[in-house]
């Protein structure tokens, strides 16, 4: 492995590592989900899964289903991102879980170039597209 790769190696592992972090702030209880989005070697957004602002924090119905209007975490950081002066053109999306099919097309259209993740989700469709969108995409298992 080049010094490059093995440097490259290191800052995913580590921004990784701070995804899982925030997705110990998430309220859900079936799954926890952290996001980071690094451009340039700056943190410019981050975010995990939960309910809109202003809504109850339970993420969970009765039956323990997640409720329709959760949040993605990743989809968390780009909206972050939106209501910023900032642009995820060209930036890294580091998730602790893959993206589902909708939040694929988000990450597509938000201009994210490279996305590095943890764990696959049991639906890859988001993988496949993102894949055929021409996107960089690597799992870095813990």
């Amino acid at each position: 492995m080049s010094m490059d790769k093995e440097k490259q190696l290191r800052y995913d592992k580590t921004y990784l590592s701070m995804a899982n972090e925030w997705a110990q702030l998430s309220h859900c209880e079936r799954r926890k989900v952290g996001a980071l989005i690094v451009k340039d070697r700056m943190i410019m957004s981050d975010g995990y899964n939960g309910t809109p602002t202003g809504f109850d924090n339970f993420c969970e119905d009765e039956e323990g289903y997640t409720k329709w209007y959760v949040l993605h975490a990743e989809a968390n950081a780009i909206l972050k991102v939106a209501s910023s002066n900032h642009s995820c053109e060209g930036a890294t999306l580091y998730l602790t879980l893959s993206p589902c099919k909708d939040c694929s097309k988000l990450i597509h259209q938000a201009g994210i170039k490279r996305l590095v993740f943890v764990e696959r989700y049991k639906d890859d469709s988001g993988l496949q597209f993102l894949e055929k969108a021409g996107i960089a995409i690597e799992q870095i298992e813990n």
